[in-house]
């Protein structure tokens, strides 16, 4: 057998692989008799069918599939060997003139090679990196929600500012009947806040879907409908008031704080307010961390410059998918996933060339963090060790969802060494202001 490759370029090359009757005929015949000893075939006693007789009947299929693992093994091995980092996998170049009658074969297979490139993590433009601050007018908003959410619910006899509504929504045409409690303050515009003002139990009012909330999701609730019907809805409806409720405010005292943390935990309305920032910058922290990546991401993807085998992956994808592509659905699908396929070979570089790796220890802790992460969310504070480590060794053999997790592991630790290796322009800002400029 006889392999060697030819470099089209420094980006494809030609790999060939001669194979001689002499690399695979010992092994074809050894399956023959192995077939002759055990075939049953009428007029011959078993083990004793004419050696001719099955050359004739499994011979070929024995040999080309013999061949066909000779040519896999070889190439697999040989790619390793040479240490050809490869993009997609090897497309065989197909030969108008093959014969599978003749005993000695050359394969060609078409190989897309990685590209060679440098990553300069010194940005000239310095990336942006926000520091999420929980303000004042935030943290009087989250506690005005405890105090209402802990607070005293007063009936009142007519609808005045602050108040919720609870009432029945009807428009028979779109089969609307739906009870629901709806705050004033999500009323949009002066004309149906008249609408509403002074109304009491049992009065009817006409409303028109349209713009009546300042956010539509909210009459989704309301009108119990999707949000594909919600979009574009201008209908009628009526709401007849069934209840009119204000929440007295609870006061900020111990018996309140000990509802919310537990008994002493927090004493006083400046330790609630230190709580609710400390809690609140921890998850702002997460988006931060988010947003941080995706722009570290964009950045290296826009500042990293090398050509890629473009011509060979378009072919490559054309064959990879379970359907076959068309050669223009190829070049869409490339397009589509071109700068996926950058930042892949960009972060492989990263993290070869600076050690970054994983191991299963470090996979199983991460694991387990986020276990107790998702059981603390159902109130499982302290589960016990054996409890955890049997969900982690549960989690872990579902190779999905290892994958995934490992992708998330790989993405903090990344995260960490841009943290250490670029220098950032850090800008402090609230989270509506955050929202404004990275939402945009």
């Amino acid at each position: 057998m006889n392999i060697t490759k030819e470099n089209i370029d420094v980006l494809n090359a030609v790999v060939k692989v001669e194979i001689a009757a002499a690399d695979y005929q010992d092994k074809v015949a050894t399956i023959l008799q192995d077939y002759r000893k055990k075939a049953d075939i009428p007029g011959f006693r078993k083990g004793q069918v004419p050696m001719g007789m099955i050359k004739k009947q499994y011979g070929k299929s024995i040999m080309i599939d013999e061949v066909n693992k000779l040519l896999q093994e070889s190439l697999n091995n040989f790619l390793v060997e040479e240490k050809l980092d490869i993009l997609g996998n090897p497309l065989p170049k197909m030969q108008d003139d093959f014969n599978w009658d003749a005993e000695d074969y050359a394969f060609e297979f078409e190989l897309g090679l990685a590209p060679v490139f440098d990553v300069n993590l010194d940005a000239k433009k310095k990336i942006t990196q926000y520091n999420i601050v929980a303000d004042e007018e935030l943290l009087d908003k989250e506690v005005a929600n405890i105090q209402k959410r802990y607070g005293k619910i007063v009936p009142k006899e007519e609808v005045e500012e602050g108040v919720a509504i609870t009432g029945t929504f009807v428009n028979e045409e779109k089969e609307i009947n739906k009870k629901s409690t709806i705050e004033l303050a999500d009323i949009k515009g002066k004309t149906n806040l008249k609408k509403f003002i002074g109304k009491k139990v049992g009065d009817v009012l006409e409303l028109k879907t349209k713009n009546l909330f300042t956010d539509d999701h909210k009459l989704m609730g309301a009108l119990g409908l999707d949000h594909d019907a919600i979009h574009g809805l201008e209908v009628n409806v009526t709401l007849t008031i069934e209840e009119i409720n204000v929440t007295e405010l609870s006061e900020i005292n111990q018996e309140l704080l000990d509802k919310v943390f537990g008994p002493d935990v927090v004493k006083t309305e400046e330790e609630l307010r230190a709580r609710i920032k400390e809690d609140a910058e921890k998850q702002f922290q997460t988006q931060a961390d988010q947003q941080l990546l995706n722009a570290v991401t964009e950045y290296l993807v826009e500042n990293t410059k090398f050509d890629l085998p473009a011509e060979f992956l378009k072919k490559w994808l054309a064959v990879a998918g379970e359907k076959p592509m068309t050669p223009e659905e190829a070049n869409e699908e490339f397009d589509k996933s071109e700068k996926g396929l950058r930042y892949q070979l960009i972060e492989g570089k990263v993290l070869k060339d600076n050690d970054i790796k994983i191991d299963f220890e470090e996979l199983k802790d991460f694991t387990k963090g986020f276990v107790k992460a998702q059981m603390a969310q159902y109130g499982q504070l302290n589960p016990e060790e054996k409890e955890l480590d049997d969900i982690v060794q549960r989690v872990l053999t579902n190779q999905e969802e290892a994958k995934r997790l490992q992708e998330q592991l790989v993405s903090q630790k990344l995260l960490t060494f841009y943290k250490e290796n670029i220098t950032f322009k850090v800008k402090e800002v609230n989270y509506e202001e955050f929202v404004k400029e990275v939402y945009k």
